[in-house]
């Protein structure tokens, strides 16, 4: 009896739906589209610490704002577009042209052919395909094939991305502003961040300019700068500095033992991304948490670094690291160390939608790069404003890119 009561039941139930057909790759498109833009020539141009500026040759003479009149400037960007037999598409960009200029010439054949829903297997392949695609441009070209074919998913099962990656951990994000070109001029930084607090930003980034090629006098003048930004938001917003790979350890560990009393949220990538061991000492001589990963290219980098105990805040950037599929692979790696992963914002639909998609414990912030994004994505219908320092999930399939034909003047395809 409890047998044809089970074998009733199950006859009763819907059937499961056929799983999807293939989606075989069919067309990889770049297309250049060109237009115009409102731009302020001389205001926001404020220059970082580089690995250069050791040469005095190399260092620029200090950067003060001197803005000239709105004009029309021209702009461009780069998409990367994946069509399929079965009629689907996906979207991705802008990209980087030496990420477009890998796609052309390698990894365009290749993917003909493959089945775009197959991402894991995609992925893999791309990754095995060549000794030398583990890192650098070749990854950035993986990172924006991954990324497309997140898209091309999304507008298949009709559903954002981070609903595929299991479903969204809260309505909107928070952006950290992330203040790359604002002046670093003592009253104007103090300006900037007030009134970036007025807008919800709770937690800025601000860039070093100063670094070993100044002498001790760089020293001070990078910790002026933490104390004068402290003094004008107060203690309840948090302040990240970047020092963008253009310190040396001794510089690094002066200035945290006079910044710390000031309690920075972390100093960022104060060395290139080789020297392991100096990012290992630095976290080992501060309570002030060491951040990288901007350059990370894959999971087995960030994993290096966390086994050391060199950091505690993974940066990777899902347009560089190897796309959402290597990103998310790295936020499981992080959150077995108890580390948090805030994506570097090269660019802002990847990150989003992982970090939307992961927990707040391991993936808390987005970086929104406050003078960059008043036009990145210039082409684009629908943008990504920060509200009181947040940003709504986008209800769109897949990142939900979709082009204004009133900006786009030109479309050609990509000339390598």
């Amino acid at each position: 009896m409890q047998r044809r009561n089970f074998l009733t039941t199950l006859t009763a139930l819907p059937a499961l739906a056929a799983p999807p057909q293939p989606h075989k790759i069919t067309a990889v498109e770049l297309t250049r589209l060109t237009g115009r833009r409102q731009a302020t020539p001389g205001q926001d141009g404020q220059y970082q610490a580089q690995p250069n500026h050791i040469y005095e040759a190399l260092r620029p003479k200090p950067y003060h704002d001197n803005p000239q009149p709105p004009r029309e400037v021209p702009t461009s960007a780069i998409y990367l577009t994946i069509k399929t037999d079965q009629g689907s598409h996906g979207v991705y960009g802008p990209i980087d042209r030496e990420a477009a200029l890998v796609i052309h010439s390698q990894l365009r054949a290749f993917l003909l052919g493959k089945d775009a829903l197959a991402g894991e297997t995609v992925w893999d392949q791309l990754y095995r395909s060549n000794r030398h695609f583990r890192s650098s441009h070749p990854m950035m070209a993986i990172s924006a094939v991954d990324n497309c074919l997140w898209d091309l998913r999304g507008r298949v099962f009709n559903a954002p991305v981070y609903r595929l990656l299991g479903g969204p951990t809260r309505a909107s994000v928070e952006a950290y502003g992330s203040c790359l070109g604002f002046s670093v001029e003592l009253p104007a930084a103090a300006k900037k961040a007030a009134e970036l607090k007025q807008q919800g930003f709770r937690h800025q980034k601000w860039f070093m300019a100063w670094g070993p090629g100044d002498g001790p006098a760089g020293i001070g003048k990078s910790v002026d700068l933490v104390r004068v930004l402290r003094d004008s938001v107060g203690d309840d917003v948090h302040l990240m500095f970047d020092a963008f790979m253009g310190w040396s350890l001794d510089f690094a560990v002066s200035w945290a033992k006079q910044a710390e009393k000031f309690n920075p949220r972390w100093i960022e990538e104060a060395f290139p991304p080789d020297k392991l061991e100096a990012f290992a000492a630095l976290r080992r001589s501060t309570s002030i948490p060491v951040a990288t990963g901007e350059h990370f290219y894959g999971r087995y980098e960030a994993r290096r670094f966390l086994d050391a105990q060199a950091i505690t805040v993974v940066q990777a950037d899902p347009e560089w690291c190897g796309g959402v599929s290597e990103l998310v692979k790295i936020c499981n790696i992080a959150s077995t160390y108890d580390a948090q992963v805030i994506p570097h914002g090269h660019a802002l639909h990847a990150a989003l939608h992982v970090v939307a998609s992961q927990s707040p414990a391991t993936c808390p912030l987005v970086e929104y790069l406050i003078t960059k994004m008043r036009s990145y994505y210039f082409f684009e219908q629908r943008q990504l404003p920060v509200v009181n320092g947040r940003i709504e999930l986008p209800d769109a399939p897949g990142f939900g890119i979709e082009f204004d034909p009133a900006k786009v003047e030109k479309r050609e395809a990509f000339q390598a």
